[in-house]
């Protein structure tokens, strides 16, 4: 994305919004699909959130004691009608000081242009993963703490290849997070020798995709790639490809990683294989994240990401001594990157000390935080396994 110098009249707007705001309450909206076709997923991202909401106020360290809230706002993931009026809310209604999300590529993408840019709002989303929002022009106001599927691309022919995948079919879900996805890992299999039998899009919410499974089928192919969504169209194209014999076994990109799926597909599904944003469990963040989090599985898709976005906002506004956008947008890539002291999982008030003192920091978090180019995350997968109806980690990359 062009880093662009933010709209004087987009300046104006949010210093407006927030002059008040210093030195009694901070809210930070949290946009991600509470419904739709990540819904499985959200639990776990907005108690990521809330947990570093949380432990920013335990400190009392925040902004000379300001106390930051966090505001829910449901995108659906797949409405951008529905998900840009969320944000309108969360934006004029809320007065929000920024937003954690969106969390699906297309209504983010939607939400930046319509909502977050002519209001001059800052947006970090933890799961938005398309190539595109690389290059949109954002006014400097996007930022993300999951990588680009141009990465997960590489992974996922590296991840076939390792097993013997010569050639696969491969149906996306028909908006920009699956074509995008779709198109990146086609180019990245053909530059690497393979080949692509077919690659088609399927559309959510429908009952029977029996129709799409024949013409999978009919171009066969070693594997079957689903870049879809696990609670939607992703989950019902798996169905119908069992139903039929027409593929046993399913590469699964990171939208179709969750509980849910084998919860949902059953015992057919153990063998299949994927990757997905990810980090070793074992690291010292991802412990300390999982204490935080009561039980939920830290390990699910885009909930330590989650962590870093609503941290690096309370930590961004704490290096400008102000929740204004225009004030603090500058200091995010600082904080998150080089050079610093290291400030990880629970370690919230001491980075929000040294920041107060004048200090530099460089916040790593639970997914080893490193914002690059256009201020999005450089990004590590993990690879998964369906075995004994459970997503298992089997590698890291």
């Amino acid at each position: 994305m062009k880093k662009l110098l933010l709209a004087s009249a987009a300046c104006a707007l949010a210093t407006g919004a927030f002059a008040e705001a210093h030195g009694n309450e901070v809210k930070l909206g949290i946009l991600i699909g509470f419904t739709g076709p990540i819904e499985s997923l959200a639990p776990g991202m907005a108690a990521a959130a809330e947990a570093a909401v949380a432990e920013v106020n335990a400190s009392g360290l925040f902004l000379d004691g300001t106390m930051l809230t966090a505001v829910r706002a449901d995108s659906t993931c797949g409405d951008s009608a529905v998900a840009q009026t969320a944000a309108e809310t969360l934006v004029t209604a809320d007065k929000v000081a920024g937003i954690v999300g969106g969390d699906c590529s297309g209504i983010t993408g939607a939400v930046l242009q319509n909502v977050a840019i002519p209001n001059g709002m800052v947006m970090i989303s933890p799961s938005a993963t398309s190539p595109a929002l690389s290059t949109v022009e954002d006014n400097g106001l996007f930022f993300r703490t999951a990588p680009s599927d141009l990465a997960e691309a590489e992974v996922a022919v590296q991840v076939m290849q390792a097993r013997g995948i010569q050639s696969f079919a491969m149906t996306y879900t028909n908006n920009d997070y699956g074509k995008g996805l779709a198109d990146a890992i086609a180019a990245a299999a053909e530059k690497a020798g393979m080949t692509v039998t077919i690659n088609t899009a399927h559309e959510d919410g429908k009952a029977d995709y029996s129709a799409e499974v024949g013409a999978l089928a009919a171009a066969g192919g070693d594997i079957l790639v689903v870049a879809g969504y696990l609670d939607q169209g992703g989950l019902g194209i798996i169905r119908a490809a069992l139903q039929t014999g027409a593929f046993e076994t399913f590469e699964l990109p990171g939208g179709m990683v969750g509980e849910s799926l084998p919860e949902n597909v059953g015992p057919e599904l153990n063998g299949s294989y994927g990757q997905v944003a990810g980090h070793n469990p074992d690291a010292p963040g991802m412990q300390a994240l999982a204490g935080m989090l009561n039980g939920l599985d830290v390990s699910s898709p885009y909930t330590p990401e989650s962590y870093d976005a609503a941290a690096l906002f309370a930590l961004a506004m704490q290096a400008a001594g102000s929740s204004d956008p225009a004030d603090y947008v500058g200091k995010i890539m600082e904080v998150a990157n080089a050079p610093g002291e290291k400030i990880s999982v629970g370690e919230l008030a001491k980075g929000l000390q040294i920041l107060k003192d004048g200090g530099d920091i460089d916040f790593e978090g639970a997914t080893s935080v490193e914002l690059v180019g256009p201020g999005e995350a450089s990004g590590r997968y993990r690879e998964v396994e369906v075995i004994d109806g459970k997503f298992e980690s089997v590698k890291y990359y």
